[in-house]
């Protein structure tokens, strides 16, 4: 499996489950891809919220897509794990919020200053095909990158 083939369907199945750890417990949530590519997998949150507190007291989390087929049999399922690592580039926080402009219809304040962008750089990827999963064995494909 190649990294392209992953970034692919990251961005063709966006609507993605995310798991982090707090206190040894789990804790899973939808979340949107807001895009990837060769330098990562990236997401934007605002900072009030549970999930920014567990990814900056413990960046280690697991990333599920799903292309959601017609029909279940051609289900395919990927998960990446891997450390989240928060980006600090002015420029992108803008972009996020002005891609994001529902945020602002969240609350009778600003997002601007609680909008992060985070992204996964580096993990291990696994698919999975929903007709084959009853053995570990047959992960379709892995890639660490």
């Amino acid at each position: 499996m190649r990294k392209e083939e992953v970034i692919k369907f990251a961005n063709d199945n966006p609507i993605c489950y995310m798991a982090t750890i707090e206190d040894e417990r789990p804790h899973v949530r939808i979340m949107k891809l807001w895009f990837a590519d060769n330098s990562g997998f990236y997401f934007e949150a605002l900072s009030p919220k549970d999930l920014s507190r567990q990814i900056h007291k413990n960046p280690k989390v697991e990333v599920c897509f799903f292309n959601n087929p017609a029909d279940l049999k051609k289900g395919r399922e990927m998960r990446i794990s891997g450390n989240i690592e928060f980006v600090h580039d002015a420029a992108m926080i803008h972009k996020a919020r002005k891609e994001h402009q529902y945020l602002e219809d969240l609350g009778d304040q600003s997002s601007d200053p609680y909008v992060e962008v985070f992204k996964l750089a580096h993990g291990d990827a696994k698919f999975w095909y929903l007709k084959t999963n009853i053995l570990y064995e047959n992960v379709a494909d892995h890639l660490v990158f």
